[in-house]
């Protein structure tokens, strides 16, 4: 092919299978000899987009790309497919009518199945940083579970209830009726007031005169310490007291047996009322006495004596 001879003129012309029809033969073509069958044509290899119809080609030199013109969307206007001129070959792939990812007739991407996929893979990160978190509380708890099974030093020291009730039993400190204490000459028990709480309701009387006296001696204190001494008595409505010994040593204050209460002069009956004096006691046995000495006022009928922290 001289410089001015680009071939046929058009491409149905450039037919290379022309020779087996009668119109191609009519033209001249023949079975292929190095070339396409045709007069003057020469088998020669082009670089894709170099040829042109119509005009002269434009040489792009070596690692350049021909610039490409034209509107975006339209054919270039220095190259232009085959299978996109009249009598062109279609190709296998057409663009299915109405193109676009949104249409019916096309196919875009998935963005819902790629939202679904995300939503799943945050939820699943959620639920495991929630089960690592309950995971990590049900540990702690077990922690401090297994801390708190070790005693502090202040539990230790603190008693249980069921401890503190024996304990409670084990000093459980001696009470006695009226009839179960030693009596002096003179001083008797009776049952006609009504209201001792003494066994059968028996009281001493007697106590209202010099000398008399009551004794209790008290057995099982197993510490030295201060008490309280209790004592239940009835009056006529007038304040009595009497002198309080403790192992042969008397007080410095009396025992009071007041009208705390305020009941009617000369009512035996509602004059039960309860009174208490501090002794100091030791180990042991220890020996309580009521006495109407000179300058008491014992003017009083006892009913019960008892010791208390």
């Amino acid at each position: 092919m001289t410089p001015g001879n680009n071939g046929a003129s058009t491409p149905e012309d450039d037919d290379p299978f022309g020779y087996l029809y009668a119109d191609g033969q009519a033209n001249g073509a023949q079975p292929p000899s190095g070339g396409y069958g045709y007069p003057n044509s020469v088998n020669r290899v082009r670089a894709v987009g170099t040829r042109q119809y119509g005009q002269q080609p434009q040489q792009a030199s070596y690692g350049q790309v021909p610039q490409q013109q034209g509107a975006p969307g339209r054919p270039n206007a220095h190259y232009a497919a085959p299978e996109t001129l009249p009598g062109g070959a279609p190709t296998a792939q057409q663009q299915v009518p109405g193109g676009g990812g949104g249409g019916r007739g096309g196919r875009g991407p998935n963005t819902k199945g790629l939202l679904i996929g995300a939503i799943a893979v945050v939820a699943a990160v959620v639920i495991g940083i929630g089960v690592a978190m309950l995971g990590g509380d049900k540990d702690k708890d077990n922690s401090d579970d297994q801390a708190g099974t070790a005693p502090t030093q202040s539990q230790e020291s603190k008693p249980s209830p069921s401890s503190s009730k024996s304990g409670a039993a084990e000093v459980e400190l001696p009470k006695i009726d009226a009839k179960a204490l030693r009596l002096s000459p003179g001083v008797t028990t009776a049952s006609d007031i009504k209201g001792a709480k003494a066994d059968g309701g028996v009281y001493v009387t007697g106590f209202n005169q010099v000398g008399a006296k009551v004794t209790w001696t008290v057995d099982g204190i197993e510490k030295a310490s201060d008490y309280r001494l209790y004592a239940r008595y009835s009056i006529p409505g007038v304040d009595a007291n009497a002198t309080l010994l403790v192992n042969g040593k008397a007080n410095t204050q009396p025992m009071g047996l007041k009208n705390f209460i305020g009941s009617p002069k000369g009512d035996w009956e509602k004059g039960w009322q309860t009174s208490w004096a501090p002794v100091t006691l030791t180990k042991g046995t220890n020996t309580i006495e009521l006495a109407c000495n000179e300058g008491n006022q014992c003017d009083a009928v006892l009913d019960q004596l008892w010791l208390q922290k």
